[in-house]
């Protein structure tokens, strides 16, 4: 059963001790009690915030193997963060939740808002299925760069979106680097289920998808005059990019991309639930099922964030 709170005094109420939240993160990690990371056992001894494995002696947190571990921050500020990314529609940037929180400084909320992105990922999602178009496009540089698929200086991002009758189903998006049969093949295969119906334009690349198990339909600007021929994709794309500049102002690296592409695609494909505490509730609940992620790897070696959020002036 889905526990969750439906609005911010219940949540304020069920999660002002740390005691109470990692009671939570407890019942979202182990639903059927208590697992050893080690050896499988399910029974343990409570050791002060620990758990001590019954049979073979392992001691392990709530918190281990998880986006929170290590972290020195109290639960309950996670916990915040959490309500305040998932109440938000639009997104946040890094300077709103520091200020939210009060955070010591943009770079830990920088960091934690990548944590909470890669956390939205579900390990073992469905794949799309059913008919799916699949379209790339350039995220990046303001500058110019030559029509066509050779736009320099930007980033590519493999699209794909589910038809639910005339209106837009489940996205995926994932950034690729070049357009050969092998690169936009795999992901395909990564993004969508085999037996799926796939509709793309006339790049030869994508031929490969006939090998690969899937039905493909290519389609042509101008076979109607006057209509779109990959309406899903290009609605998606308008509206990913006036989210990258609205809310991260349009500056943000290649290096950090697949992070607010993990972001958007979880937002978008949860567009239609009315309720926030639930998007809180599957978030928490994916952050403990994902690998942590040291801080040094987000930053992908540089010692500065990215500037996708400026400190207002």
């Amino acid at each position: 059963m889905e526990d969750y709170p439906r609005t911010v005094l219940d949540f304020e109420t069920r999660f002002a001790t740390e005691e109470a939240c990692r009671a939570y993160l407890f019942k979202l990690r182990w639903p059927e009690g208590f697992v050893c990371p080690r050896c499988g056992h399910r029974k343990a001894w409570p050791v002060r915030n620990l758990f001590e494995c019954a049979q073979c002696g392992t001691q392990t947190s709530v918190t281990a193997g998880t986006i929170f571990q290590d972290t020195r921050k109290p639960l309950r500020l996670w916990f915040r963060a959490i309500w305040y990314v998932t109440s938000q529609k639009i997104g946040v940037s890094a300077v709103g939740l520091k200020n939210v929180l009060g955070l010591g400084s943009y770079e830990t909320a920088w960091v934690w808002l990548h944590k909470l992105r890669r956390a939205m990922v579900r390990p073992g999602r469905e794949k799309l299925s059913g008919v799916v178009e699949v379209d790339e496009t350039f995220i990046g540089a303001k500058r110019a760069g030559p029509h066509g698929r050779g736009a320099l200086g930007k980033a590519v991002v493999l699209v794909a979106a589910e038809h639910d009758g005339p209106r837009i189903g489940r996205i995926r998006l994932r950034q690729v680097y070049g357009f050969s049969s092998e690169t936009l093949g795999g992901a395909i295969a990564e993004m969508v289920e085999p037996g799926s119906v796939i509709r793309t334009d006339a790049l030869r690349s994508y031929n490969v998808v006939k090998q690969m198990g899937y039905t493909h339909q290519v389609v042509r600007g101008e076979a109607a005059e006057g209509t779109d021929p990959l309406p899903r994709i290009h609605r998606v794309v308008s509206l990913l990019k006036r989210w990258m500049l609205g809310t991260h102002q349009g500056a943000i690296k290649p290096s950090h991309l697949d992070y607010y592409l993990d972001e958007f695609t979880f937002r978008f494909n949860r567009r239609t639930s009315r309720s926030r505490g639930k998007l809180f509730y599957r978030l928490v609940q994916q952050a403990v099922a994902v690998d942590p992620l040291p801080a040094d790897r987000i930053r992908g070696g540089t010692s500065e964030p990215d500037n996708d959020d400026p400190e207002p002036t």
